[in-house]
């Protein structure tokens, strides 16, 4: 199986880039990929910029959601929603002729955040446009206060959520 993996953010030491590195760990049998947002910076989408043509970055992001056969996503949040970084992505790779943006592909999808709400307006915000977008989402968990939950080395640390988190990594491997 292969996965690709990405944050939706693109910080230097973003929390969901750990959340998903973490997730990512659990399909050990797995080629696993961690995609890095910052590898395809690219200018703000526009219908102006799209008369250019498609961005090469567009593309290469694109080719590495569709040589995948499962998708992990811990997406940011900022402002209750998606964060520039991740729907800069989006809005371009919606623009390739004859593709579904997320290929078509199973989604597992999550958000962390520092705060109690742990980033469930983005998944809520994701999980109504994928059927849309060519995601299907088969599980989403939300990890709230970050800084309390999960530590370094260790994963989860709050029993209530890690027990949740696990039952949804073996509810997405037996997918596979």
């Amino acid at each position: 199986m292969i996965i690709k993996a990405f944050s939706g953010s693109n910080a230097s030491d973003s929390i969901n880039k750990k959340l998903v590195t973490f997730a990512a760990q659990q399909f050990a049998d797995a080629e696993v990929e961690i995609l890095d947002l910052n590898d395809y910076e690219m200018p703000i989408y526009s219908v102006d910029r799209e008369k250019n043509g498609i961005p090469q970055q567009a593309q290469d992001f694109a080719a590495k959601i569709d040589s995948a056969d499962l998708l992990l996503m811990s997406l940011a949040e900022y402002n209750s929603s998606y964060t520039t970084a991740f729907k800069n992505i989006f809005d371009w790779i919606s623009r390739i002729k004859d593709r579904k943006h997320f290929g078509e592909k199973p989604v597992f999808l999550m958000a962390t955040a520092p705060g109690p709400g742990g980033g469930k307006n983005v998944v809520e915000a994701f999980q109504k446009r994928a059927p849309f977008s060519g995601a299907e989402v088969i599980e989403t968990f939300v990890l709230p206060k970050f800084r309390e939950t999960f530590e370094e080395g260790k994963g989860i640390i709050d029993e209530e959520k890690r027990k949740e988190f696990f039952e949804k990594v073996d509810a997405v491997k037996a997918r596979f």
